[in-house]
Parts: structure tokens; C-alpha cells; sequence
């Protein structure tokens, strides 16, 4: 692509309305063909068309002669701005189009407040490829200029997280038969923000196949998304689902698998691990509680000193040190829990997501919020019943196993993508739910020395099929 330099006053308007343009490349490359071979058979709709570059470049496979024909027949686009319906209007007219017959076809809607009443006439025949907008609830929420678009996710939209699943639900309600769209991959890996939403939209929809890009294909954002081929079911139906998908990875390799997913685990991909943490999970578990907070020194002021890291003072790439004043007892609890978990990968080999051990990596004895919570910052782990400082390294060592089994397995579909970066693998974070599961898997009542020897073993081996057959 090609590299430019974004204004702040430009990013502010990409960010306001969600907008992320798609090049004529992505189309020709991956989409063009699929359909190459139905060209004259559906009506070619882009509801949020940007430049055209999803449809336009159909007109390359039509001969000169038949072009306004075709435009007329089998193109309609339309775009909020006002801005991108001009650029569509003009590349209309390089491809022959007459100016006055591309405004037919192309016009200034908003189409996530109201589509097109022709969708509604004619579902069969019409084709939906786009690269809707955009834009996570929680965004919208705290940004003053994306707070128009609150009302969308009121009524019958209420509990959706994201502008993209508004799309895709209006051309549900619309019952439009054939949808490729160019969304995140939280669609298919994310949990909260996608649950509702897979769960809805997959019961009248099948997945025939999924591009999915682990590279930077967007230039102003940080995104991984998914192409996905969808086709309206005959019959609506929570059944699983099977497609085949493609991974675009770093270093220009191809990673070819079938996916499965499961309405019990919410359509969620990579929900094996799910699967485990269920089937797995020991009776009366350890209970798991996060946060050093403010609150509870104050609660539980005292003489004794104990040294910390303060998580909401980071400064010149090192977390501040502070010595604490605290009662025997908060002493003792501090200083007994041992561990806490790396929620974000940091893209080393080294900072991968999972547990640690307080003393190694900080050299400091515990962890203190004196502010806000945040999920992404290293975060102390309390466990009842209290567990030994050895049976606690032997869950680290238990904990990391599973998590890097699971991510090689699974190739790390379970964990939502944190951001795009430079990294050598694609970074990923693990949420605080899935950290107490995997922890309530360890039989931390079986830890007699016959086991916790065999249980060393295969840690040091990292050999998890047997290791699995040990839990069982």
C-alpha cells in the first residue's frame, strides 16, 4: 500500500465514522475470484462503498460496449460521506459510466440508521460485499464526536458491542441471501464483544469460508480483520458450524485448517480449550481473587514495611518501587501469594501471556493498584485455601504448560488479539475469567509426592498428551 502521513484532523474523521478504505487490491486478489463466475447473475451492493474499490473493479471483466448496461442493472453503492460518494462518481466515469447515469446508482445515504427500501424487494438477487464501518460501543462511548451513534445500539439493537454488527444485523432483518464482509477477527475469536452476537447472526447464516489476516492490510489502524463468505440458511438453526479458513500470517505464511464451531461455546473459535477447562475443572477449586488495592491497605494500615511495584505508575519503561506500611496479617497474605499473571503479550519470546513469579520479575514482594484497575497491567494473584511457595511454582510451571500446549495447538485462537504490532507473533491477550479456569483445573489436593514428582516430570518435558492423560 501505499504510505502516506495522517493529520491528526484526519485520523479524528476516520475515527468518528468508523471508516477504514479498502483497496481495489483486496478485492482483485481475494474476492474477485469467487464471484468472478456469477457476475451477470446478482446485483453488485456496497452500503458503504468509501472509494468503490469493492465493486467498481468488477467493471474489468465487462467489455466496453455493455459497461452502462451492466452499471445500471448490477451496481449500486452508496456512502454517509459525502466526500467518498464523489470519488466513487469519478471512478465511475474512468470506466465509461456517464456522470449523469453513475449518480443513479450511486447516493448519499446512512445506511446503518436505514438501509434501502430495494433490499427488502428483491433479497435473492442481490449481493452484499462491503467493509462496513467499525467502531467498539465502549470507543463510542467515552469519544464525544462517535456519540451519535449511541442510539443505534438501542431497542432491538440493544447488548451489540460494534458498527459492523449493526451492518450485518440489518441485512439479517433484510433476509439478503449472499454477504461477504471485511469485519474484525474478534468476530470470530473475541468473547464479550462478539458472544450476542455470533449467537444471533449464525443461526441464520453458514460460514462457506474465511480469510483471515494476521498482517497489516488497513494502513491507519491497528485491526486484524477477517474476510468472511456468508450464505443465508434455508431453514434458521443453532447448529454447528463448519468452514474451511485461510491465516495470513507474519513472514508470508499460509496456515490452511478446517474450523469448527460450537453454539454451546457461543460460535467462539478455538473453543477446545473451552472445552477443557469445563471437562477438567476440580472439584472444590481454588478460589481466585486479584488486586492489591488501595482500599485494602488503607483498611489495613500497620508497622510492618513490604515492598511493591505501584501498577499505576510506570515510568521509563520500569514500574515505580514503594514500601508499604501494613498489619501482620495483610503482611502475611501478600507475602504468601507468590504469583501473578501477564494478561498481555508483550511480543517477545520471553513476555508471553501467563503466571510469575513476583520476586523474580519485579524484586519486590508484592503488586499495588493505587489507582484504577487496569486488565492489561500485571496483576497479584490471591488463592484460598493458601497454597506452599513450591505447590505455587509447581501451578506456574502447570499453568504454562497447558496455556502454551493450547496455543501452539490451537494457534492461539482462543486468546483475543490485542493489537497489530512489529512482533514476531501475533499478540494476544487472556482474560481474567479464563486465567481463574485454567487455574481451577489444578488438583491442588492431589499434590502428594508420587504426583507432584510425575507432575514435575512432565512440566520439564512439556510433553501434553501425557500430561493430560495424568489429569484424567
Amino acid at each position: 500500500m501505499r504510505k502516506t502521513t495522517e493529520s491528526s484532523e484526519e485520523s479524528l474523521h476516520r475515527r468518528s465514522y468508523g471508516v477504514h478504505l479498502t483497496s481495489s487490491e483486496i478485492f482483485l486478489k481475494f474476492i474477485f475470484p469467487v464471484i468472478k463466475e456469477k457476475i451477470w447473475e446478482y446485483k453488485w451492493v456496497d452500503l458503504y462503498a468509501g472509494e468503490g474499490n469493492l465493486i467498481l473493479p468488477i467493471l474489468d471483466s465487462i467489455p466496453p460496449a455493455d459497461r452502462i448496461n451492466f452499471f445500471k442493472t448490477h451496481i449500486y453503492l452508496s456512502d454517509i460521506q459525502e466526500e467518498m460518494l464523489e470519488k466513487c462518481i469519478k471512478k465511475a466515469v474512468n470506466y465509461g459510466i456517464p456522470p449523469e447515469v453513475a449518480m443513479q446508482n450511486i447516493e448519499l445515504r446512512d445506511n446503518l440508521e436505514q438501509s434501502p427500501d430495494f433490499l427488502k424487494d428483491d433479497q435473492g438477487s442481490i449481493f452484499h460485499i462491503t467493509n462496513p464501518p467499525y467502531l467498539y460501543l465502549g470507543y463510542i462511548r467515552k469519544h464525544k464526536e462517535t456519540q451519535k451513534y449511541l442510539k443505534l445500539f438501542e431497542g432491538k439493537n440493544n447488548g451489540y458491542q460494534d458498527l459492523y454488527q449493526i451492518a450485518m444485523l440489518n441485512d439479517l432483518r433484510n433476509q439478503l441471501n449472499n454477504l461477504i464482509y471485511i469485519i474484525p477477527t474478534n468476530f470470530l475469536f473475541g468473547s464479550s464483544v462478539s458472544n450476542k452476537f455470533r449467537r444471533d447472526f449464525l443461526k441464520y447464516y453458514r460460514i462457506n469460508k474465511m480469510l483471515i489476516f494476521e498482517t497489516k492490510i488497513f494502513e491507519f489502524t491497528g485491526t486484524n480483520i477477517c474476510i468472511g463468505f456468508f450464505e443465508r440458511k434455508k431453514i434458521p438453526k443453532s447448529e454447528v458450524i463448519k468452514f474451511e479458513g485461510t491465516k495470513f500470517k507474519k513472514q508470508n505464511v499460509e496456515l490452511r485448517k478446517v474450523y469448527i464451531l460450537k453454539p454451546k461455546y457461543k460460535y467462539r473459535a478455538g473453543s477446545e480449550f473451552d472445552e477443557f477447562l469445563e471437562e477438567n475443572r476440580v472439584d472444590n477449586p481454588l478460589n481466585v481473587n486479584y488486586y492489591l488495592l488501595k482500599k485494602e491497605i488503607l483498611n489495613n494500615k500497620g508497622s510492618n514495611k513490604v515492598s511493591v511495584i505501584d501498577a499505576n505508575n510506570y515510568k521509563n519503561s520500569q514500574y515505580n518501587k514503594i514500601d508499604l506500611r501494613v498489619n501482620d496479617n495483610l503482611k502475611a497474605k501478600i507475602e504468601s501469594n507468590i504469583l501473578y499473571i501477564r494478561t498481555v503479550d508483550t511480543g517477545s519470546i520471553n513476555g508471553r501471556v501467563g503466571l510469575g513469579i513476583i520476586t523474580e520479575d519485579f524484586d519486590v514482594n508484592g503488586i499495588y493498584v493505587s489507582g484504577n484497575t487496569y486488565r492489561t497491567h500485571p496483576i497479584q494473584i490471591f488463592l484460598d485455601p493458601e497454597l506452599s511457595h513450591n505447590d505455587q511454582i509447581l501451578l506456574k510451571n502447570y499453568f504454562n504448560l497447558l496455556l502454551e500446549s493450547f496455543r501452539k495447538k490451537l494457534d492461539s485462537e482462543f486468546l483475543t488479539t490485542y493489537k497489530y504490532s512489529n512482533a514476531e507473533y501475533t499478540r494476544k491477550y487472556l482474560g481474567l475469567t479464563q486465567v481463574r479456569n485454567l487455574i481451577q483445573t489444578f488438583p491442588y489436593k492431589n499434590l502428594n509426592q508420587s504426583f507432584q514428582e510425575k507432575l514435575s516430570n512432565f512440566v520439564g518435558k512439556k510433553d501434553l498428551e501425557k500430561f493430560l492423560e495424568l489429569l484424567r
